[in-house]
Parts: C-alpha cells; sequence; structure tokens
C-alpha cells in the first residue's frame, strides 16, 4: 500500500510513496513534450533518396552490382524501383549522416552535382524529420554516356 497525503486535509498534493512526477502533465503542457518520436533509417533513406534523384544530372543510384541487382529484382512479376539502392543512412536522436553512391550523367560538373546533391538531401531531410544531417558523403561509380544503354532497360537477347 502506498502512502499518500490529503490536499484536503492541509498536506500537498496527492501522490504514491517512491514515485517522483517528473515535469508538468496536462492541459497546459506542450504537445512537443508529451512523448517520443523515433524515426527509422528507412525513412530517412527514403527521403535522401528521393532527394537526390530530384538533382538534374543524377543518372541513377547504386553501385554497378546493386544496380544490377536492381534491374533483376525490378524485372520480377510485383518487382518495382527501390528508392534506397544506394542510400545508406545512420540516424541518432537528433543527428543523421548520409552515404550516396551515385551514377552521373556525361558532361555534368561532379563537383558542382555533388554541391546540388548535398544541399538537396540536407534541405529534404532537414525539413521533413528534424534531424539535423551532419554530413553527406558521396561516391561517384560511374559516369552514363549517352549512347549506352540503361541497366534496367536493357533487354536480354531472347524474347
Amino acid at each position: 500500500m502506498s502512502d499518500t497525503i490529503n490536499p484536503l486535509a492541509g498536506g500537498s498534493e496527492s501522490r504514491p510513496a517512491g514515485k517522483a512526477l517528473t515535469g508538468r502533465t496536462g492541459a497546459g503542457t506542450a504537445p512537443e513534450t508529451r512523448g517520443r518520436t523515433t524515426i527509422a533509417d528507412s525513412v530517412v533513406e527514403k527521403i535522401a533518396g528521393m532527394a537526390t534523384r530530384e538533382v538534374p544530372g543524377i543518372h541513377s543510384l547504386g553501385s554497378g552490382m546493386a544496380r544490377t541487382l536492381g534491374a533483376v529484382k525490378e524485372k520480377v512479376p510485383g518487382g518495382r524501383p527501390s528508392v534506397t539502392r544506394g542510400v545508406k543512412v545512420e540516424v541518432g536522436e537528433r543527428q543523421a549522416a548520409v552515404d550516396l553512391d551515385v551514377v552521373v550523367e556525361y558532361g555534368v560538373a561532379i563537383v558542382d552535382i555533388a554541391a546540388d546533391v548535398r544541399t538537396s538531401v540536407i534541405t529534404a531531410v532537414e525539413r521533413m524529420t528534424g534531424l539535423e544531417v551532419v554530413e553527406v558523403n558521396i561516391v561517384v561509380d560511374d559516369v552514363h554516356l549517352p549512347d549506352e544503354p540503361d541497366d534496367e532497360e536493357a533487354e536480354g537477347r531472347v524474347q
């Protein structure tokens, strides 16, 4: 049985013994202090992947092997493109770090496109999640030439 003090009998507020209330509760408390929000790595991966694909001059994401496996998965009935291919993130309580593997179009300035990708990813992730993006690391795995067929669109020799 817990000890309580009756506030009507001149004592302080009624509480169970051994338990302390922390912070304010009730209608006057700000909503942002009434719980905890956890954002999964996969959520940040999707946001970063979409923000990267929106940058002009980015052909695709993923290293050569990831693109090849992704193209095979997309050919399977029910398969669809993976937004997170080529994206890895680490998410903490307040910060996130993003690693990207990209293929750029031939003719674009890689330094400029890397800056554009960083800006796009940081803006999107911070706006949508409230996390601080501490770094966006970009690895340019390949350059897509105008006369090269896309891995995703390449047809086999036999139909």
